[in-house]
């Protein structure tokens, strides 16, 4: 019995160590080369405008990726969470200051993040 309930705490363990791999195939290209679609996205993240169910499922994880450098990203995460970064402060800049408000408001976490995801 004892077997069974340490079994199933490091298979609960487990499963939380990366968030769903569900939208790893999304393809941040066509979003960051789509400027009504990025802003979209930018407007749920910045609570600024409805999410549809992808962008939100993408926000309800966004926080704690930021606080903890997308520790438990996987590497398509890390990759889309790059590539959206890079365009939004260079399209996007005033709403990129709004998601540093919003995400970072102590200046603590973005640098960390960024260096976390930096070669993916």
């Amino acid at each position: 019995m004892k077997v069974i309930i340490v079994l199933s705490a490091l298979l609960v363990l487990s499963s939380a160590e990366t968030y769903s791999a569900e939208n790893d195939d999304f393809d941040v290209e066509k979003l960051v080369s789509d400027p009504a679609s990025l802003g979209a996205f930018l407007d749920c993240f910045n609570d600024k405008g409805a999410c549809d169910e992808l962008s939100g499922d993408f926000k309800k994880d966004l926080r704690e990726a930021v606080e903890e450098a997308c520790k438990k990203c996987t590497d398509a995460q890390k990759h889309i969470f790059k590539r959206f970064l890079e365009v939004v402060k260079v399209q996007k800049v005033d709403d990129y200051k709004i998601f540093q408000q919003i995400y970072d408001p102590e200046n603590k976490y973005l640098s960390a993040l960024e260096a976390a995801i930096a070669k993916y």
